[in-house]
C-alpha cells in the first residue's frame, strides 16, 4: 500500500447498489418514484401548514422544518444516485464527494437534534400545558432551530476535515452509492485511528445526546398520560407520540448501526442496505407517519380543497 500513488486521487468511483444493468434500471425507476413522492409529501406538509392558521403552532413549526430538511437531504444524495444509475457512470470528483459528505452529515445531524426538539415540544405541551405557550414561544422555537443547525454544521466540519486530511490510494472505489463517511474513510492509506475516535465522539454527541432527550421526554409523557382521567386525552397523546417514536426508531436505529460500530462498519454490502433506510426510506415515511392519523392536518386538507373549489 505504501508503494501506491497517494496523491493521484482526483475522483472516486462509487460501486453502487448493483452491478447488473437490469437491476440498475429497476433501481432507477424505484428511487425516482420515491424521490418524487418524498418531495411531494414533504412539500405538501409545508404548504398545508402555511395555508392554515390553525397549524401555526410550535409542533407544526418543527414539522415544517423537518419536512424542508428532508427535501434538502434527499436532494443532496438521490439526484446524483439517479444520474449514476441512468448513465452507468459512477465516478464523482474529489471535491464533489467532500461536498456531498458535508451535506449528508450536516442535514442528518440537524435531523437528529430536531427530532429531540420535537420530543421536548411534545413533553411541554402534554405535561405542562399551562406553561406551554410561554415556554415554547416564537423566540424559543427559533433558538432551538438555530441550535440544531449550528451544532450539526460544526460537527460536520470537524468530521469532513478529519476524513479528507488523509491520503487516498488508487484505485479509489467506494463500496456505497453515496459518499458517506465510513465508506470513504475505509480508502485512506494512512492510519485512521484518531479520526475514527473523533467520528465516534461526535456521533455519540449528536446521536446519543438527542436520543437521551427523546427517551426522557417520552418517558415523562408516558407517566403523565397514564395519570390522565379521560381516555380521549390518553388516546390523543398516545397517537401523537407513537408516530414520533416510529420515526425515531427507524432513523436512529439505522444511523447508530452505521456510525457507532467499532471501526465505523465493515464497508460491506450490508452497510449500503442499512443506509437505504435513512437516506431513501425515512424521508418518504416522515410526512406519512406524522400526518396519516392527524385530524388537524386532515382538516387543513379539506379547508384547502374548499378554497380551490372542491367540495
Amino acid at each position: 500500500m505504501v508503494t501506491q500513488n497517494l496523491t493521484s486521487v482526483t475522483e472516486f468511483v462509487l460501486l453502487g447498489l448493483s452491478n447488473h444493468r437490469a437491476m440498475q434500471v429497476l433501481l432507477f425507476v424505484v428511487i425516482l418514484v420515491i424521490y418524487s413522492l418524498t418531495l411531494a409529501g414533504n412539500g405538501a406538509v409545508i404548504i398545508l401548514v402555511r395555508a392554515d392558521s390553525r397549524l401555526h403552532t410550535p409542533m407544526y413549526f418543527f414539522l415544517t422544518h423537518l419536512a424542508a430538511l428532508e427535501m434538502c437531504y434527499v436532494t443532496s444524495t438521490l439526484p446524483q444516485a439517479l444520474w449514476n444509475l441512468l448513465s452507468g457512470n459512477w465516478t464523482i470528483s474529489f471535491v464533489g464527494c467532500a461536498v456531498q459528505m458535508y451535506l449528508i452529515l450536516t442535514l442528518g445531524g440537524t435531523e437528529c437534534i430536531l427530532l429531540s426538539a420535537m420530543a421536548y415540544d411534545r413533553y411541554l405541551a402534554i405535561c405542562h400545558p399551562l406553561l406551554y405557550a410561554v415556554a415554547m414561544d416564537r423566540w424559543r422555537q427559533l433558538q432551538l432551530a438555530s441550535f440544531c443547525w449550528g451544532l450539526s454544521l460544526l460537527l460536520a466540519t470537524i468530521n469532513v476535515s478529519c476524513t479528507f486530511r488523509h491520503p487516498f490510494c488508487s484505485p479509489a472505489h467506494i463500496n456505497h452509492f453515496v459518499c458517506e463517511l465510513p465508506a470513504v474513510l475505509k480508502l485512506a492509506c494512512a492510519e485512521t485511528h484518531i479520526t475514527e475516535k473523533v467520528v465516534l465522539g461526535t456521533a455519540a454527541l449528536i446521536l446519543l445526546g438527542p436520543l437521551s432527550v427523546i427517551l426522557t421526554s417520552y418517558g415523562l409523557i408516558l407517566c403523565s398520560v397514564l395519570k390522565m382521567r379521560t381516555t380521549v386525552g390518553q388516546h390523543k397523546a398516545f397517537s401523537t407520540c407513537a408516530s414520533h417514536l416510529i420515526v425515531v426508531t427507524v432513523f436512529y436505529g439505522t444511523v447508530i448501526t452505521m456510525y457507532m460500530r467499532p471501526g465505523l462498519g465493515s464497508g460491506s454490502d450490508l452497510d449500503k442496505k442499512i443506509a437505504v433506510f435513512y437516506i431513501v426510506v425515512t424521508p418518504l415515511l416522515n410526512p406519512i407517519i406524522y400526518t396519516l392519523r392527524n385530524k388537524d392536518v386532515h382538516g387543513a386538507v379539506v379547508k384547502l380543497l374548499r378554497r380551490q373549489g372542491f367540495e
